[in-house]
């Protein structure tokens, strides 16, 4: 069986990996498989082919542990991160076990690599336009993933070249608008915080205004979120506070799309946060064609 090559692969855990496959199994065969009286335990190959041209390839640890679950091997014709194309059919791997077994896995392995390659090839396009516009900073994702699947997509992410942000609310202390109204102001937020983050855990505070990021970076917030500036606005903001405050880190986000994204690159702006790279992102285009047997000829004369 081969295996995926990208590096990102190696920070999944083996047993998470087992743990995702059973219960995106049970989740789609909670009970009988009817059908698969129809094909029985025949061994039998099928073809995954990606019929989306000029897509990054992401999510083939997740593939290949759904299908190790019901027994049958994948060889990968195209290692992980690789783009495809230009055809518009590609044949990308090759999977073999018993036919039924190999038809249960087919639908949840599926699944997950037609979305991973969507969001990787969505973050590979994005790096793409802030290197060629000569940025510093990191592009990254944000929480607002499908529940159960996030791993998935932070994966995705880091096959894509970009950064996942913090991977859940334990990841970092980040005090949004409702901490900020529910404690009475950004500085007391963040000093309720610091008192039981700790020096292992960095703190963002999410900002209206530069007057707020400047609050906020005082009361010794390690990173201030300018949360829905305009372009111009956010570039004159983040020049102030690393003025002021030069070891601060600068967030942008809100309002930032694939379209809009070269208008919001600063030498100020350390990071860009883009909701879309996981909502709303399109889907890469995958099928799994069983190869119908090869009948000898000279058999049936």
């Amino acid at each position: 069986m081969s295996r995926p090559s990208h590096k990102a692969a190696h920070s999944i855990p083996p047993h998470t990996l087992t743990r995702l496959a059973r219960e995106w199994l049970a989740e789609d065969t909670p009970n009988f498989d009817l059908a698969g009286v129809c094909v029985g335990s025949q061994e039998v190959e099928a073809r995954l082919l990606c019929k989306t041209p000029h897509s990054v390839l992401a999510g083939s640890p997740f593939f290949t542990a759904v299908f190790t679950e019901v027994g049958c091997t994948v060889d990968w014709i195209h290692p992980e991160g690789a783009e495809i194309g230009p055809n518009a059919i590609t044949l990308t791997a090759v999977v073999r076990g018993p036919a039924r077994c190999l038809l249960l896995g087919e639908r949840p392995a599926l699944n997950c690599l037609a979305r991973a390659s969507g969001i990787a090839t969505r973050c590979s396009q994005l790096q793409a336009m802030a290197t060629v516009g000569g940025w510093h900073g990191e592009v990254t994702g944000t929480r607002k993933t499908t529940p159960g699947f996030r791993m998935v997509e932070k994966y995705a992410m880091l096959v894509g070249s970009v950064s996942m942000h913090r991977q859940d609310l334990s990841g970092m202390v980040m005090l949004k608008d409702n901490h900020v109204w529910a404690s009475g102001s950004i500085t007391q937020a963040v000093k309720a915080a610091r008192s039981v983050s700790g020096f292992s855990s960095k703190i963002e505070v999410e900002c209206r205004s530069a007057e707020e990021g400047r609050e906020a970076a005082g009361a010794g917030a390690d990173i201030v979120m300018l949360d829905n500036f305009r372009p111009q606005e956010l570039h004159g903001a983040a020049h102030a506070l690393k003025e002021e405050f030069p070891t601060l880190l600068i967030e942008a986000s809100g309002g930032v799309t694939p379209e809009n994204l070269p208008m919001y690159l600063s030498p100020h702006v350390d990071i860009i946060s883009l909701g879309c790279i996981t909502q709303g992102c399109p889907v890469v285009d995958f099928s799994l064609k069983v190869q119908k047997p090869v009948v000898n000829s000279s058999l049936q004369e």
